[in-house]
């Protein structure tokens, strides 16, 4: 479309006939012109105004329903149903409570679930890699805790060759007695990061459970500085008394992430950390 016709002169088959255009005021039509075309840009514009502020709106409605249900019990936190969450995020925490009662200074009184035999296997990993395990009297108290009775009877003797051993204990920077030399702190510390329910029949439970060892001895000069190891433990676990007990496990050595960038903190820091943050109970 020219200018012309944008200005209500016609598309120009006047010229020629004799007539003379006039241009009359606003309001007034002229007889002898051909009507104005409506103006396709501005239709357009304005078409494209309207479905913009539609699509707008339509987003900021979206975005206050999920801001909004982020504290409904039943927020899945996407488009899919919960038991698709659940399948795509396996160690996605239930909301159910942590328990309460402890066992040797363990957590216990886990249900007879799938997710109690989670909890049970990340807090007895957390158990089994602690200092006590280096301490006679604390390591017989903590395998009767987490252990079935009869495989307690068999580890306590097993485990206490392990942590009595004087080349083991060496070679870990701690003394004969298994504790740190003076001036210095010992840090064996789980951490895990998820667990995975292998098998599952009521009774019996075979659960794996990834973690981080923090390991090693914080001081200065120390020979063996507090390190970052990755695990993946799977457990045995059996339904006794009321409770998960262990019959037994194994452990592997990762899947370890790659390293970050960050700077490695000082010993001090270190042993400031590990006594001022005190430890979890997990819950799945």
């Amino acid at each position: 479309m020219s200018i012309g016709d944008d200005g209500g002169y016609g598309d120009g088959r006047g010229s020629g006939t004799g007539q003379t255009r006039t241009r009359l005021p606003d309001g007034e039509t002229d007889p002898y012109a051909a009507p104005r075309r409506a103006r396709a840009g501005l239709s357009s514009r304005n078409l494209i105004t309207v479905v913009g502020v539609v699509v707008l709106l339509l987003a900021a409605i979206a975005f206050a329903n999920r801001g909004g249900s982020g504290n409904s019990e039943t927020d899945t936190g996407s488009t899919g149903s919960s038991q698709d969450q659940a399948a795509a995020q396996p160690t996605a925490p239930t909301g159910t409570k942590p328990v309460g009662g402890k066992t040797g200074g363990i957590p216990s009184g886990f249900p007879q679930t799938e997710q109690g035999a989670q909890s049970a296997a990340a807090n007895f990993v957390v158990a089994m890699s602690g200092n006590g395990m280096y301490q006679s009297a604390q390591r017989d108290a903590l395998v009767d805790a987490v252990y079935t009775p009869a495989a307690a009877k068999a580890r306590k003797e097993s485990l206490r060759k392990s942590y009595t051993d004087p080349k083991f204990l060496a070679q870990v920077g701690l003394k004969p007695d298994g504790s740190a030399p003076k001036g210095m702190t010992f840090v064996s510390r789980a951490n895990p990061i998820g667990t995975k329910t292998e098998a599952f029949g009521g009774a019996t439970a075979k659960v794996s459970v990834w973690y981080s060892l923090l390991f090693g001895v914080a001081g200065q000069g120390s020979q063996n500085p507090v390190a970052e190891n990755w695990y993946t433990a799977t457990m045995q676990l059996q339904w006794v008394n009321g409770d998960w007990k262990v019959a037994g496990f194994t452990t592997s050595a990762g899947p370890a992430p790659v390293g970050g960038d960050q700077t490695a903190a000082t010993a001090d820091a270190i042993s400031q950390a590990v006594q001022g943050f005190g430890g979890l109970t997990y819950a799945r």
